[in-house]
């Protein structure tokens, strides 16, 4: 079976992903503690590599990019408020341009032929989950290693994504429900670090109308 590298969160979009590939690929998946407030989502991306038997799971700690990211936005920084809907203070600089340049190196080690990461048509305000962005990082990475392709040591990459697919995320959430029943209500995607999800930020809003949108009822537990 081939091989596939996929960046995980331990959220709605990374766990539905991995859920589209499940059939087709054997699962390396690759989480990163960036200095993020969220620090929860690691140890669910722990738990659910188990829930979904992924081959391996690595969790790296990156946290040094908290010191370089500053004041520039609040899910590493603790002095600002974050934001009931999309503010560009949620934009982490290229956050998925370093998650992939990592996850993409692992791949050609393991001679993957897919990297994936949950990006999906709702995260149009975010310059790196865009498809333009996919398809050009995408290029540059085969190119960075093209004379290894050339000699049949590492395999092309593709860089794959539900927003590339025109997928949604509440296509995903359906996905996600059929497969993992109530599990789904497990995955974290506040951008808090609580017992429950704050219900208040832009990515629990984001989470509700996910749920709305595909029609499931919401049993996630939110403090507001």
């Amino acid at each position: 079976m081939k091989k596939a590298v996929v960046i995980f969160s331990g959220g709605i979009d990374s766990i539905c992903t991995c859920l589209y590939l499940k059939s087709k690929y054997e699962l390396y998946g690759i989480s990163f503690s960036y200095g993020q407030r969220a620090k929860k989502e690691i140890k669910i991306a722990k738990s659910f590599s188990k829930i979904l038997s992924l081959k391996e799971h690595k969790i790296l700690d990156i946290s040094f990019m908290k010191n370089l990211y500053g004041k520039t936005n609040v899910l590493t920084s603790s002095q600002d408020k974050i934001p009931q809907k999309f503010d560009y203070s949620i934009v982490v600089p290229i956050r998925n341009a370093i998650f992939l340049s990592i996850a993409t190196a692992w791949a050609f080690t393991l001679n993957a032929s897919l990297v994936a990461y949950g990006a999906h048509k709702g995260d149009k305000n975010y310059p790196d989950c865009r498809p333009s962005f996919s398809k050009k990082i995408e290029y540059a990475f085969n190119e960075g290693e093209i004379d290894g392709i050339k000699l049949g040591i590492r395999k092309k990459i593709s860089i794959w994504s539900p927003y590339r697919k025109g997928l949604t995320k509440s296509d995903l959430l359906k996905k996600g429900s059929q497969s993992l029943g109530n599990k789904i209500f497990k995955t974290w995607s506040c951008y808090e670090n609580k017992k429950f999800h704050c219900g208040v930020c832009e990515s629990c809003n984001n989470r509700k109308t996910a749920f709305v949108k595909s029609g499931i009822v919401d049993k996630t537990k939110y403090m507001n």
